[in-house]
C-alpha cells in the first residue's frame, strides 16, 4: 500500500480569491457562505476558477457487514446487493438526483456478500464478501486486509476517472449494517461515548438501538489502541475503508471531494487520521439526522452546506450540493469587480459615461 502524496491547499491563492470576491459587484459578504465555498474551491484548485464544475462524478461504495447478525438493522443483508442492482438500473433516489444535477453515478463493490453487477458504471473492487461480525471479532480480520481495502478504494477512483474525467467528486455508500460500523469508527476516533454517536440508521426501534450500542461497545473493547488501522481492522467496513482510500487519492489529485452522510463522515475521519491534509480538499454536503455525523463534522472542522433532515445515504445529500459547487465557481469567475464593470462604490465616482 502506498499512501499518495498530498500537498496542502494553496492558502495564498485563497487569500487572492477573498480579495477578488470582496471587490465583486455586490455588498461585501452578501453572498455569505457561497463566498467561503468559492475561496475553498480556489485553495483546492491552486488557482482562480475559470468557470464552473460541469464534469461531475458520484461514486457509491458498497459493502456488507457481519454485525447485522446482532439485529442492528431494520433490513436483511441481501438488500445491499439488491440496491446495487437498483443503482445500476437507474431507478434509485441517487439516480434521480444525479440526473437532476447532471452527474455520472459509478457503483463500486468493495465488500458485497454476493457477486454481481456489471456494465460501464460498475467497478468490481471486492476485497471480501462481507465483513466479520465486529461485535465478536475483528471485522476486517488483519492489517493487510485493511491496507488492501484502502488501496482498492484509491484504485476505484482512478478507474472512474479513466472512464469519465471529472471536475468534482461526490462520495456515497450502500451497506446494510454500515451505520453501526460508522458509529464505532466515529466513537473511537473522536473519543465520544458510543451512545452519543449512535442513531437509528435504517429506522430501528429502541431495542434495536440498544443492540447497536452493545455491539459497538463490544467491538471497541478490542481497540485499546485507537490508531486508525486498529480501529479500521476491528470495527471498520470494506466500503468505509475504501472510501477513505478514495479521499486520499482524490486529494492527491487536487479534486474537490463532496462528502455525503455519516458513513462517508466516518471514512473522512479515517482519511484524516492517515493524512490530515486530505480534509482540506473535502466539502461537507449536509448534516444528516444521524447524531454521529455532526460529531464527525465537528471533529473535522467542516461546516455542512445543507441541513435537510436526510438520512438515506447513497450520496443523495452530496448530489444535492453539487449545484452549489457550480454556482460558487461561476460566481468568482463570471462576476466582474466594481473596477472591471465601471460601477461606483461609496469611495469613488462612476467611470465616465457609465452609471
Amino acid at each position: 500500500m502506498t499512501i499518495p502524496s498530498i500537498v496542502p491547499v494553496d492558502r495564498a491563492v485563497a487569500d487572492e480569491a477573498r480579495r477578488r470576491i470582496d471587490r465583486l459587484t455586490k455588498p461585501p459578504r452578501s453572498l455569505g457562505r457561497i463566498e467561503d465555498l468559492a475561496v475553498r474551491l480556489t485553495a483546492i484548485r491552486g488557482a482562480l476558477p475559470t468557470g464552473g464544475y460541469p464534469r461531475r462524478t458520484i461514486i457509491i461504495a458498497a459493502g456488507d457487514h457481519g454485525v447485522v447478525e446482532d439485529g442492528v438493522s431494520a433490513y436483511p443483508p441481501e438488500v445491499t446487493a439488491q440496491m446495487v442492482g437498483g443503482f445500476l438500473a437507474g431507478h434509485a433516489a441517487i439516480n434521480a438526483f444525479a440526473r437532476a444535477v447532471g452527474a455520472a453515478v459509478y457503483v463500486a463493490d468493495l465488500g458485497v456478500r454476493s457477486a454481481g453487477g456489471g456494465g460501464p458504471f460498475f467497478i468490481d473492487a471486492n476485497v471480501g464478501r462481507g465483513t466479520r461480525n465486529l461485535a465478536r471479532e475483528a471485522a476486517l480480520g488483519d492489517d493487510d486486509t485493511v491496507k488492501r481495502a484502502l488501496e482498492a478504494g484509491g484504485n476505484v477512483l482512478l478507474e472512474a476517472l479513466r472512464r469519465s474525467p471529472c471536475d468534482v467528486l461526490a462520495l456515497g455508500e450502500m451497506g446494510i449494517g454500515n451505520t453501526t460500523s460508522a458509529a464505532a469508527i466515529i466513537a473511537a476516533l473522536t473519543a465520544r461515548p458510543v451512545r452519543e454517536v449512535v442513531g437509528r440508521g435504517t429506522g430501528i426501534d429502541d431495542e434495536g438501538v440498544a443492540r447497536k450500542v452493545a455491539a459497538i461497545e463490544r467491538g471497541l473493547a478490542r481497540c485499546a489502541a485507537r490508531d486508525w488501522i486498529t480501529v479500521a481492522r476491528e470495527v471498520g467496513g470494506y466500503e468505509i475503508v475504501g472510501l477513505a482510500g478514495m479521499i486520499l487519492a482524490a486529494s492527491s489529485l487536487r479534486l474537490p471531494i463532496v462528502l455525503d452522510g455519516v458513513v462517508v463522515g466516518a471514512a473522512a475521519l479515517l482519511a484524516h487520521a492517515i493524512a490530515p491534509a486530505s480534509i482540506a480538499y473535502c466539502i461537507a454536503a449536509h448534516r444528516s439526522r444521524e447524531p454521529g455525523h455532526a460529531v464527525a463534522l465537528a471533529h473535522l472542522e467542516l461546516e455542512p452546506l445543507l441541513d435537510l433532515d436526510l438520512r438515506l445515504g447513497e450520496a443523495s445529500g452530496a448530489a444535492l450540493a453539487l449545484p452549489l459547487i457550480e454556482a460558487a465557481g461561476r460566481m468568482i469567475s463570471e462576476m466582474l469587480t466594481f473596477e472591471e464593470a465601471g460601477v461606483a462604490t461609496s469611495e469613488e465616482r462612476p467611470v465616465s459615461g457609465r452609471s
